[in-house]
């Protein structure tokens, strides 16, 4: 056994490997330096990308802009408490029961102790904590404080059923915004957007490929000229076959009629919200106003 062919061989293996990972890391290497110089601006000529690979370029990250900056206002659909008032302070037990339900066991207690008890006790589910919910459980609250009788008292616990319906409607209108407009701007962000820069950025590199390959060969020395001609020929037609390819990526990104599928499903939600809203308050108000006619006409009866 010979110690030093064995050695002799370990070195050749190693040297193999250093230079197969020598020439893995010299496209990467050239595309940096040429990076490089062109940021410090002394690169000689740049490839000119075409027109309308350009243009494209600009509509794409103009796309990307507007899902971006939507996404970062209507995400908050995805939180409940977005339109919560920050300063208010709820207690537990307001928390702890719906309007709907207070109202309700309110209705059916027949002695003052039952209806105490219906104020204060509890549910394991916790009351929402949005806007329209805030303002149901305050008038609810309020009407407590005044007499059973009281047409005041009665026309805040009908407004704090209606609103508390209002609510119900907002977190229908939350839930459908998240699932659909917001998970579908999310998923093209991800995806079809991210495609088009993936194939960007191949295109950045096969021209910084391209131009590195042509100062090469303009600095190649007579007896490389011919290999340094090959290389450029390859870069450019990498070059080419990368630009056709993020064309076609780019303009499937835009053509797409997604964009405006996700806009209807926001606004359809939106309007359906709007429009229950309008419908529960339409119908209270009519009962709202008889509460105060009659009310007013029991005060000229007693001031006259």
């Amino acid at each position: 056994m010979n110690p030093f062919k064995d050695a002799s061989i370990n070195m050749d293996s190693v040297n193999q490997s250093l230079k197969g990972l020598t020439s893995s890391i010299s496209p990467f290497a050239r595309r940096t330096g040429r990076l490089i110089q062109e940021r410090l601006g002394n690169a000689d000529e740049i490839t000119e990308l075409p027109q309308e690979y350009v243009e494209l370029e600009k509509r794409v990250d103009a796309l990307k802009a507007v899902h971006t900056k939507l996404l970062a206002v209507t995400s908050q659909y995805g939180h409940e408490g977005y339109d919560y008032p920050p300063n208010l302070r709820e207690s537990v037990i307001d928390l702890s029961r719906t309007v709907q339900e207070r109202v309700q066991t309110l209705a059916q207690a027949s002695s003052a102790a039952e209806a105490q008890a219906a104020l204060t006790s509890s549910t394991s589910k916790s009351a929402p904590k949005t806007f329209a919910h805030a303002i149901s459980r305050a008038a609810l609250a309020a009407s407590h404080q005044l007499p059973l009788t009281d047409p005041f008292g009665v026309a805040l616990e009908k407004y704090a059923v209606a609103e508390e319906r209002v609510g119900e409607a907002q977190l229908a209108q939350d839930a459908l915004i998240s699932s659909r407009f917001n998970a579908s701007f999310t998923t093209t962000l991800n995806t079809s957007l991210k495609f088009a820069d993936r194939a960007r950025r191949k295109v950045t590199n096969a021209r910084l490929s391209l131009d590195a390959a042509k100062t090469a060969a303009r600095n190649a020395k007579p007896e490389k000229q011919d290999a340094a001609r090959v290389e450029v020929e390859q870069a450019e037609d990498e070059f080419v076959a990368a630009t056709e390819e993020a064309v076609s990526v780019m303009k499937n990104v835009l053509d797409t009629p997604e964009p405006l599928r996700n806009l209807t499903d926001l606004i359809a939600a939106q309007l359906a919200f709007h429009k229950a809203a309008y419908e529960m308050l339409s119908e209270l108000a009519p009962e709202i106003d008889q509460l105060q006619v009659e009310q007013e006409a029991k005060y000229r009866e007693t001031t006259q």
